[in-house]
């Protein structure tokens, strides 16, 4: 199927979603931006790639993405989709797994130096995540953040490259103890954007209380519509509610993390994420904030 038939056919998806929703202006995706989009070129399975994702996106009146790769950096992509899709928004960056060599200051100057300087997250390992395979029970090297309850120096090392470029620090996969340990770091070392990678869902799992001492700290909160989606059930939009209004809306951002096969493409799950969140009871306002102000903010947008 040609390119321009297969975003007809992701148009036409989105246009019959519409027609089961609730009320049109409640369904504006206009001026959202996804700070956590998955797509092709990538080595696991992806429903849509860099292009077609923007070129939908934009015609659905999104404002921005964050394009994620788990094992490339992404700023040249970034570059690259802001060439062939003008119009909106599209940020890279890089996930700190074995594959960009861990934790590694390098490869994080390498992508603030890539032409057109879109690299805009830095997240901590998350596959690769020592917290991860010990929770996946996995026998297989695993990238290392803290030891004995401190963060390891190369750690410190990149929080200083991130503060120095004025990135986004992002928390992958590790531990809500390690979290907390990276957001004091990294508010000591002048980082001043934070957000805290999906802190509910496995194998993170931060309680509450730990939530609203990293959103004391001046972290966001991330809440993602995938971690709603599979079949083990572990995470409720109700899960959710409670925790962003123990929280506060303001300090907390909304992503899809979509992108896999068999999931629904982004914009399609954005409206059906908005559509939960105000069966919990949340305003248009308050869901504004939470998928277009603070993720405006987190990436210094205007």
């Amino acid at each position: 199927m040609s390119r321009m038939l297969k975003l007809l056919a992701y148009m036409i998806w989105g246009c019959v979603g519409l027609s089961f929703a609730q009320k049109p202006s409640e369904l504006s995706l206009t001026g959202v931006v996804d700070i956590h989009a998955h797509c092709d070129p990538d080595s696991i399975s992806r429903s849509i790639d860099a292009v077609d994702l923007a070129r939908l996106a934009r015609e659905r009146g999104m404002r921005g993405l964050v394009l994620k790769n788990h094992y490339d950096p992404t700023a040249a992509l970034a570059y690259v989709v802001r060439k062939e899709v003008p119009g909106i928004e599209i940020f890279g960056g890089i996930v700190l797994n074995r594959t960009v060599g861990g934790v590694n200051p390098a490869a994080v100057e390498h992508l603030v130096a890539v032409k057109g300087g879109w690299g805009r997250i830095v997240w901590m390992p998350t596959y690769d995540a020592e917290n991860q395979v010990r929770y996946s029970k996995e026998n297989r090297p695993f990238v290392r953040v803290s030891a004995k309850g401190e963060l390891l120096p190369v750690v410190k090392q990149v929080l200083t490259v991130i503060a120095q470029h004025h990135l986004v620090l992002a928390t992958g996969h590790s531990s809500a103890s390690e979290d907390l340990m990276l957001i004091r770091a990294a508010r000591s070392a002048g980082i001043q954007n934070i957000v805290v990678t999906h802190p509910m869902s496995p194998p993170i799992r931060m309680s509450i209380d730990e939530m609203k001492q990293a959103a004391g700290l001046g972290a966001y909160l991330e809440f993602t519509y995938s971690g709603l989606l599979g079949p083990t059930g572990a995470l409720k939009i109700s899960d959710y509610t409670r925790a962003i209004r123990s929280v506060g809306t303001e300090h907390c951002i909304l992503s899809s993390d979509l992108g896999q096969a068999g999931n629904p493409l982004h914009p399609d799950g954005w409206l059906t994420f908005f559509q939960e969140l105000r069966g919990q009871g949340f305003s248009q306002q308050q869901i504004d904030q939470m998928s277009k102000a603070n993720p405006a903010k987190l990436l210094n947008l205007p």
